[in-house]
């Protein structure tokens, strides 16, 4: 990132005017006093039997002129001194997003709606990078606007597995929770599997679990100090699957967090099921919490733009 715009909101762009992530960053770069980054993506090489007579420089163009236009659309959201910079991208979206990240406050993306067969056949660039960037990642559906968030009480949904890393999707959601004036959900969902494989909980094991988590979550809210004070916390324990529970939350709150594996480790450098399945079905904005730094990755040939 350059020193012209350091540590921004980073979003990625495409060639639609498809502006859910870009409404929704340019919110966050409001609401965290920092300037707003566009990343423009376009293939290095054309694809399709109908491409072979483009060239690399005819692409470059067509990127250029739709970095400018997304420019112009991000000035209209933002405030009149807010610092707007883009780059366009030549080459691999992942590893430029990733390292984009490095210098950045939080990295917006906008997911598709696909059906179940193309989520099969196509990678997913959310998951790509939310698997690998070192700070905090949004997911935003392309249906969503702030508008449909004005119509419902503001809530933040927080997912929690008892994972070691609570505490830091905890502060993450606690935060966004304070900054929207929300209240915040913990959602604890818990499923125990009988001899058939039936999906079941018993009134004994649902009485002891009930009343332990809510205790130890509070309790890890309390070490928060600051960040928590203040916030209304509503403990909601759902007897369903996880995924299924905060995509079902997702339909009335206004962000959704989760945690994700340590992009460091071997085993955890990949997403795990209930992350996927919430990022492919979710209908508002998902919050995946930060994690540690990983490796560094090749950097893509790429072209620099600053808005006007």
């Amino acid at each position: 990132m350059s020193d012209q715009n350091p540590s921004p909101v980073v979003v990625a762009v495409g060639h639609d005017e498809g502006d859910a992530a870009l409404e929704y960053a340019a919110a966050e770069s409001a609401r965290l006093a920092c300037g707003l980054h566009l990343v423009q993506f376009v293939r290095a090489v054309p694809q399709g039997p109908d491409m072979v007579l483009v060239d690399v420089a005819d692409v470059g163009r067509v990127g250029r002129q739709s970095l400018a236009a997304a420019l112009g659309r991000a000035r209209a959201l933002i405030a009149a001194e807010a610092t707007l910079t883009g780059e366009l991208v030549l080459g691999g979206v992942v590893p430029a997003l990733v390292r984009a990240a490095r210098d950045a406050r939080l990295v917006v993306l906008q997911h598709r709606a696909l059906s179940g067969m193309s989520r099969v056949v196509t990678r997913s660039l959310t998951s790509g990078v939310a698997a690998h960037a070192p700070v905090p990642v949004v997911s935003v559906p392309e249906l969503w606007s702030a508008d449909r968030d004005r119509d419902m009480s503001p809530i933040v949904t927080v997912g929690l597995d008892g994972a070691p890393r609570a505490e830091e999707v905890l502060h993450a959601a606690a935060d966004a929770a304070r900054a929207r004036g929300a209240t915040l959900h913990v959602l604890h969902a818990r499923t125990f599997a009988n001899a058939h494989g039936d999906l079941v909980m018993t009134r004994l094991d649902d009485e002891p679990w009930t009343s332990r988590v809510p205790a130890e979550i509070q309790a890890v809210l309390d070490r928060l100090g600051e960040v928590a004070t203040g916030v209304p916390v509503r403990f909601v324990t759902r007897r369903m699957r996880p995924a299924d529970a905060l995509i079902q939350a997702s339909q009335r709150c206004h962000l959704v967090v989760i945690g994700r594996p340590d992009p460091t480790t071997p085993v955890g450098s990949h997403l795990g099921p209930v992350a996927r399945a919430v990022l492919a079905e979710a209908a508002c904005p998902v919050l995946l919490a930060n994690p540690r730094s990983g490796e560094p990755l090749r950097r893509p040939q790429r072209v620099s733009a600053t808005a006007p």
